[in-house]
């Protein structure tokens, strides 16, 4: 008898329980706004037709940057890892600097845990990154959860790398067999009786940006159903563009081969080696050197899965309208970093050019001019104290980074007079409105770039002793920054 008692007793602790614990409503909520924050994976900044790329078609981003206001630059602080987007994702939900993120990611109280202290419906679908503990902290219902990445068949030995090349051309963007974002294993938090928890992994056969654009949907409908609807945020985490860069057959047919060009700044090969350059997964997607064909191929797919996700983002926009919720919803669109594509060399996003650390970001909503934008220097994590600000919500002393609602509303100009970057102990980097440094300390290399006349990147003037005091002003202003964002890292001062 004692026995059964104590199965009862397990299955009461550890089974999810049916129903949630409800949680009193506080009227006050009632016209408080949504938030729907979309955050792509490797995604540039110059990859959006409303910007200036008339090769790719983005309309419904398009639709973002004609209602909100776009910053045209957003920067990443860089990576104490080769996974970039674990240290942007964990900057942005902490509010926290780069190497202060890196000590205090479970200790801070974090962006959805604000907001739901606050009494908002808290949601997340899509790519988390940051351990379990943190997400189950964070959000109250979270559905579809997904990994980093989604690995194709075989990994790295297979046919997804070091392509294409003429012994090496079987991959396709569109072929489901060969798994990746075509089947994504996930996980959603669940409630039980201790509390909420992380459920257990599944495999979902569908493509990773419908999936999670199909969870988001449903969320937006639930939560409109309810008699008492709260004012929610969503946190809808793509995995696209991300590698490996797949989408059905009818995208990848948009951007034939020949309709593409190289990018202007393309090269066989990386001047120097800035870090792993051939051991780094991204660099190995592609053949070293670089070909015309490798890199035109690669294009075409990081193009295709972007106007796939873009479809995805204009199913949530239209949801959105649908139930009468666009003109009380704040909508952020952004990206953890970008990516080079045959850039410098380079396929990955571990380096401090323009194309690897910039990223797209645009805010629409109530109050907020349509069609603006700021050439203003922010990072993309003052997303965090942005929507508390317009949410009047207080910001933890904990968050570092700026909210940008004084520069939405004209108010005062709190955008950074410069912008750290950091890639492990391999680059830093500090960019000014005009200048930008970077260091490589690891092989002895310096470059400087006037970003005004040479926005790719591609005039190094660091031996030019015309440069001598840029270069001397500069490099104060990065010591100034490593302590600032906790940066232990002793630099040599540039000859």
């Amino acid at each position: 008898m004692h026995r059964y008692l104590y199965i009862i007793l397990l299955l009461v602790l550890f089974l999810p329980s049916c129903q949630s614990e409800e949680v009193p409503y506080d009227t006050s909520l009632a016209d408080k706004p949504n938030f729907l924050f979309i955050f792509a994976d490797d995604q540039a900044f110059d990859t959006i037709h409303a910007l200036g790329n008339s090769k790719i078609h983005t309309p419904h981003l398009d639709r973002l940057v004609r209602d909100g206001m776009t910053f045209t630059h957003t920067f990443n602080q860089g990576s104490w890892s080769g996974a970039v987007c674990v240290v942007s994702r964990a900057m942005l939900n902490s509010g926290r600097y780069i190497y202060h993120a890196q000590q205090d990611i479970e200790r801070v109280p974090l962006w959805g845990e604000v907001f739901e202290d606050a009494g908002y419906a808290t949601f997340l679908t899509g790519k988390w990154h940051n351990g379990d503990k943190t997400a189950v902290k964070s959000f109250q219902i979270g559905k579809s959860i997904g990994k980093g990445m989604f690995e194709t068949k075989d990994g790295p030995t297979g046919a997804g790398y070091r392509r294409p090349t003429p012994d090496n051309n079987t991959w396709s963007p569109s072929d489901e067999s060969l798994l990746g974002h075509w089947s994504p294993n996930v996980k959603d938090i669940e409630e039980s009786v201790l509390g909420r928890r992380m459920g257990g992994e599944y495999v979902v056969e569908q493509h990773t940006s419908e999936l999670y654009a199909d969870q988001a949907i449903a969320f937006m409908e639930s939560n409109a159903a309810e008699e008492q609807r709260r004012p929610y945020f969503m946190y809808v985490a793509f995995n696209a563009p991300h590698d490996p860069r797949q989408a059905p057959q009818e995208f990848v047919d948009m951007y034939p081969l020949d309709s593409l060009d190289l990018p202007a700044n393309f090269m066989p090969e990386h001047p120097f080696d800035q870090g792993e350059r051939n051991t780094l997964r991204d660099e190995i997607l592609g053949p070293f050197p670089r070909t015309e064909m490798a890199v035109k191929t690669h294009l075409q797919e990081y193009y295709a899965i972007i106007t796939h996700m873009d479809r995805e983002i204009g199913r949530i926009l239209s949801t959105l309208d649908e139930l009468g919720q666009t003109d009380n919803t704040y909508i952020i669109f952004t990206a953890d970093h970008g990516l080079a594509v045959g850039q410098h060399g380079l396929l990955g996003k571990q380096n401090q050019y323009e194309h690897s650390i910039r990223v797209p970001f645009t805010i629409a909503g109530p109050g907020i001019e349509a069609g603006s934008q700021t050439d203003a220097l922010v990072y993309l994590q003052s997303a965090f104290p942005t929507t508390l600000d317009y949410a009047g919500i207080d910001v933890p002393e904990t968050v570092e980074f700026r909210s940008l609602v004084p520069l939405i509303e004209k108010t005062s100009d709190t955008s950074y007079p410069a912008i750290f970057g950091s890639y492990k102990g391999f680059q830093r980097m500090v960019r000014t409105a005009s200048h930008k440094l970077i260091l490589y300390p690891e092989v002895d290399e310096v470059q400087l770039f006037d970003v005004n006349e040479d926005p790719l990147e591609m005039n190094n003037l660091a031996t030019d002793p015309a440069y001598s005091d840029t270069i001397e002003m500069l490099f104060s202003a990065l010591q100034e920054l490593q302590e600032e964002v906790g940066d232990t890292l002793t630099l040599k001062e540039p000859m």
